[in-house]
């Protein structure tokens, strides 16, 4: 990985803040995004800003070509039979919203998720747990955070329906064992569907290997667009579930009284779609696929080694999850004690313009669970270097020696 070269492709780490350049290590809540993307999203206003798959004319037929490569781009990056198995929304947390209300869940189904999940698959079972009364239940984590498949497996009955988890944990970098998880749902015939906002830009993966039922990631998350989504489903699963979102575009015909659904994928893609930013994802696949899955991933654990070993002698250091570095991909995710995360994280950007994000990373329930009121987090993603781990260390011996 050409690290130097890559950086070129970024205008914004061209930028310096008060003559300080910036060190960009909040990658798991958004990353920053190359000019290939953004010349794509503006070659879309620019060249054929027009619907896609409703008008008949010249500038609708450019557009509808350029969506539908763009579905084909995405089908190939995570390794989908088909083009109708890919779903566009807004970001993973619509995806799983539509999943969990699409899935045809009725009062007494148990839903099995784990102890560190996302508000975005924590809080929409909540709901139907009011609203119809389905039956949550938490697989909790190992002492060290990691996945306990011995748990699991004591939970699996013939009352679970559905499996819905985390692949690559926001809050602390730890991978879930999902190929296992999934052969051993299956097994039992349950569906499982997984959060893959923080692997699917990270790692290899390929649907039809892991055969996983369900699959939600954000544009965001990867080089990508905001607003911008993807649910990844079989298509004979999908086939069967009924609509969430209706309107434009998800029906073929309608009366006062009745309608006939679309076909998928039209079928839960519910009123005029963000056309710029799916083709701006397709150029974020290509961008990734460019540099190699691999190599990404390689490239983030080295990081990972760098900042553990250069922040292991700060007095009061406590790393999330396991201390070892390889088993947190690209996140670090600590606190200093005596030291307010938000504090460490608004002087890391004053004194260094060392970006990081701190409090919660909407896994409330986890920090609450643990009587923790939250922690920092450095991500760090292709683009980062082994320099500007140097300088978040830096800072953060600085701030630690402020007390």
């Amino acid at each position: 990985m050409n690290v130097e070269k890559i950086r070129q492709d970024f205008p914004i780490l061209q930028k310096k803040i008060n003559g300080r350049p910036i060190v960009y290590f909040d990658n798991s809540c958004m990353t920053l995004r190359p000019k290939q993307v953004i010349d794509a999203v503006s070659e879309y206003y620019t060249e054929y800003p027009a619907c896609a798959l409703r008008s008949l004319h010249k500038l609708s037929k450019t557009a509808t070509e350029k969506v539908n490569e763009s579905r084909r781009e995405v089908q190939k990056f995570i390794g989908a039979k088909k083009t109708s198995e890919i779903i566009f929304t807004r970001n993973t947390s619509e995806s799983l919203n539509l999943a969990a209300n699409s899935f045809g869940l009725k009062k007494g189904d148990v839903v099995l998720t784990t102890d560190k999940e996302h508000n975005s698959n924590n809080v929409p079972w909540i709901v139907l747990g009011k609203n119809i009364g389905i039956n949550r239940k938490i697989i909790y984590s190992k002492s060290d955070n990691t996945f306990s498949l011995e748990n699991f497996e004591k939970m699996m009955s013939k009352d679970v329906k559905l499996v819905s988890v985390v692949h690559t944990s926001n809050m602390d970098g730890v991978t879930t064992p999902v190929k296992e998880i999934i052969k051993i749902s299956h097994d039992y015939g349950v569906k499982v569907l997984l959060d893959a906002a923080q692997s699917v830009p990270h790692k290899e993966i390929d649907v039809r290997r892991l055969d996983v039922d369900l699959m939600a990631f954000s544009g965001h998350k990867m080089l990508g667009p905001s607003g911008m989504g993807i649910l990844y489903g079989k298509e004979e699963l999908l086939e069967k579930m009924p609509q969430f979102l209706v309107g434009g575009e998800t029906v073929m015909d309608s009366t006062y009284d009745s309608f006939i659904p679309e076909e998928l994928p039209s079928k839960f893609e519910a009123g005029l779609q963000d056309y710029a930013g799916i083709i701006g994802l397709a150029a974020a696949c290509r961008y990734i696929n460019s540099v190699g899955k691999i190599s990404i991933e390689k490239h983030e654990t080295m990081l990972n080694k760098l900042i553990t070993e250069k922040t292991s002698d700060i007095k009061g250091i406590e790393i999330l999850g396991p201390k070892d570095p390889e088993k947190r991909g690209g996140i670090f995710s600590f606190n200093i004690k005596n030291h307010d995360p938000h504090e460490i994280a608004m002087l890391s950007d004053s004194i260094s313009n060392v970006m990081l994000r701190s409090g919660a990373h909407c896994a409330h329930s986890w920090f609450n669970a643990h009587n923790m009121k939250g922690s920092v987090r450095a991500s760090v993603y292709l683009y980062n270097t082994p320099e500007e781990v140097d300088i978040f260390a830096k800072t953060l011996k600085e701030i630690a020696g402020l007390k």
